[in-house]
């Protein structure tokens, strides 16, 4: 059985990512790329928040015996399989898990455009995954 505990307080560390992340939706493309501390921040968070979803994933999906993952892209096809989100769901978990990747290790070339993107158009996403997760609590 899942700990609530656990679940929740990755929840709420992931809300407070998400509240950092919606306010730098307010800078235009161009403040956004040449802010270093802007787009270093919103990295970050976005990092921590795909990180957190990935966590939680892990405890329920051992916590529910849904199977084993060796990886973290191993998440979006468990939790499709076993019903728990559909597949569009499943695609999008899928490509957070390769920018979540990009993010830590291929730092040196990051398009901060995509960045800003992901942040204008993508939060949806997570919040979706969020939403799943809270079914546990």
């Amino acid at each position: 059985m899942v700990d609530p505990n656990v679940i929740r307080r990755r929840l709420q560390k992931l809300g407070e990512h998400l509240d950092i992340l919606r306010k730098t939706q307010q800078y235009s493309r161009s403040e956004f790329v040449d802010d270093p501390c802007l787009y270093g921040s919103a990295e970050r968070f976005l990092q921590l928040s795909i990180e957190a979803i990935n966590d939680v994933a892990s405890h329920v999906a051992v916590d529910e015996n849904l199977g084993a993952a060796e990886r973290a892209q191993d998440f979006p096809h468990i939790f499709e399989s076993e019903g728990l989100i559909g597949e569009e769901l499943r695609d999008q978990w899928a490509d957070m898990i390769g920018f979540r990747n990009v993010l830590v290790h291929d730092y040196i070339d990051i398009d901060r455009t995509i960045v800003h993107d992901a942040i204008q158009n993508r939060l949806g996403e997570i919040e979706r995954l969020r939403s799943v997760f809270a079914r546990y609590l």
